[in-house]
Order: C-alpha cells, then structure tokens, then sequence
C-alpha cells in the first residue's frame, strides 16, 4: 500500500498529521454524517435533505458501524505503528522530551489540526448514529485525545523520543476549539485548515532538505515543515448574521516558517561526521492574512458533494495574503 509505505517514512513530528488524513479518508467513504443546519447546543442538528429520522433499528446499526470503525482503526493503526516504526528504536524508562524551540512551533500547529479534525470527524459519525450533539461532540474529542495521548505515551518510552508536554498541549488545544465551539454555538465558526506550497531550496542546501523531508511530492507535503502553512480560519458571516456577506466566507489568519534546515538551527552533521554550518541562511516566521471559503457552508442535497466538502474543508482555499515575517 504506497500510503503505508509513505507513512512509515515519515519522520516521528508529521505523525499526527498523518493520523488525521486517514481519519478523514474514512470521510470519504461515506460512513460520517452529512452537512447540517445550525443547531442549538441541546439538539440533535437536522440534517438538510431528510425530514425524518431513521428508526431505532438502522440507528442501532450504525452505532456499531461507528464503533467498528473507530475500535478497528485504533487496534489496527497501534499495531501498524509497533510494527513499522517503533520496533526500530530501542526501549527505555518512560520520560519527557522538550521539543518546544524545534521547527519555530510548525509541528505543533499539526498536533492542533489533527485533533480538532479528528474531534470533528467521530462527533459527525455519532451524531450519523444517532447520539445528541453535546454527547458526540464530548465523546468524539475524548476518543481522539486518548489516541493521541496513547501515541505520546508510546513516545514516551521510545529512546528516540520521548513524551512531549509541548505535543500534548497542542493536542489538548485542538479538541478543546471543537468542543467548546460545538457546545458553545453549536457549530464550528472557526476552523483549523491547512496548506501546501512547495519551497525551492538553494542547491547549496537542497541536499540537506532531500535528507530531511525527502524526495517525492508525497514525502514533501506531508514532512516539509517550510512549506506548510497552518490557518485559523473564521466564518464571518456567522460574527454579523444580519449581513449580506455570503455564508461561506471566511477569513483566515496563517502562520508558518522558512528556510529551516535542522530542528533548533541551520547546522548539522553529515554522514562523513563533519559539523556543516549554515548559519548565515536565515530562518524566519511569517504571519498570513488572507481570504478563505468554508466548504461546509455551501447548500447541496448532493450525499457526494457533501461528503467531499467535509473531507476538503482542511484545506485552505488558494487566495493572495498580506504578509508579516520576522527578517
């Protein structure tokens, strides 16, 4: 499977981003629930396009879809995991790892994107099987914070790795944006998207970013942290209801970094173990202001299209950006 095989490549920090398109590739394949109109927080949210709701029985049934799939995808992505990457480092005693000043803080916009997507994804399917909406958002966010929390505990007694507070925290905050939001305003009226635009490296360092982060496309898009950028994106419509803005704009606000050739600092080790020093290439961080549209916000009665939206809605829609950078 080339997925798989991408996945075991990717360097340990990616990992959560990872874990999160497989949890929306199940998106994909029809098994969450479709678009909804606003509800209140105490509601079950209606779907557009039924006007009834199913009986107990198919209700019954898909909670053990739903179950089926987040036990099976737990068991079988924890056995993936042992098999394919942590049985090639070495054990030790559990402990913590301050990761906190590695990649100018890109990798932990990654732990906040895929928990609040993967909070998203299981409160959709519990609320598909039937359950309320306060309850499936309560339990979509703690069946995605324990995953990744077991993943960190996992780290934590790898002796590469370690348990990291700064990991956790950023996992903490993004079930924490749906949750609240969910029983806030009982929708999602800021979201966490992600975008991709390819760096071109000086071939006096390309080199050192081939190490890095590979070769192939799939490789860059999913471990180059310099050309990720991560957004919060804010429907507007929702902040002035009486407005004629279109329900589907947003506005978002994008952070990433640049030029970054090791975790800490532009000098590292090659493989002949002399110490390279590219000190004098700057590494920065930009601040993004920029257009965005909320694919979740657009009406269609199309199961596909719905389905599609919802799957595409990480990704933050291609727009010019005012820029701040720290050079």
């Amino acid at each position: 499977m080339p997925l798989l095989k991408t996945l075991v490549d990717i360097r340990r920090p990616a990992l959560p981003f990872a874990v999160c398109l497989l949890l929306l590739s199940g998106a994909a394949t029809g098994l969450t629930a479709p678009l909804r109109t606003p509800a209140t927080a105490d509601s079950t949210p209606v779907v557009l396009g039924q006007t009834t709701q199913p009986d107990a029985k198919i209700l019954r049934k898909r909670k053990w879809k739903v179950g089926l799939f987040e036990g099976g995808f737990t068991a079988g992505s924890f056995i993936g995991l042992n098999q394919a990457w942590y049985s090639e480092y070495d054990k030790s005693g559990f402990h913590l790892f301050n990761d906190w000043d590695e990649w100018m803080q890109v990798d932990k916009a990654g732990h906040l994107l895929s928990t609040y997507h993967g909070s998203r994804l299981s409160a959709d399917m519990w609320r598909w099987a039937g359950m309320d909406r306060r309850k499936a958002a309560w339990l979509g966010s703690g069946v995605t914070m324990a995953y990744l929390t077991m993943v960190e505990v996992l780290d934590g007694f790898n002796e590469k790795w370690g348990f990291s507070l700064g990991d956790m925290a950023f996992n903490a905050a993004g079930s924490a944006l749906f949750l609240a939001q969910d029983l806030g305003w009982g929708e999602q009226r800021i979201g966490v998207k992600f975008s991709y635009f390819p760096m071109r490296y000086d071939p006096s360092y390309a080199a050192r970013a081939d190490e890095l982060f590979g070769k192939s496309d799939a490789e860059r898009w999913l471990k180059d942290y310099n050309s990720q950028t991560y957004w919060l994106s804010l429907n507007l419509r929702s902040l002035f209801p009486e407005s004629r803005l279109p329900p589907w704009l947003n506005l978002a606000l994008g952070h990433n970094a640049r030029v970054m050739l090791g975790g800490r600092e532009n000098v590292w080790t090659d493989e002949s173990g002399n110490t390279v020093d590219r000190s004098d290439v700057q590494r920065y961080r930009r601040i993004l202001l920029s257009a965005d549209i909320d694919l979740t916000r657009i009406p269609t009665r199309s199961r596909f299209l719905r389905s599609a939206f919802s799957f595409l809605n990480i990704v933050k829609i291609p727009a010019p950006a005012l820029e701040w950078d720290t050079r």
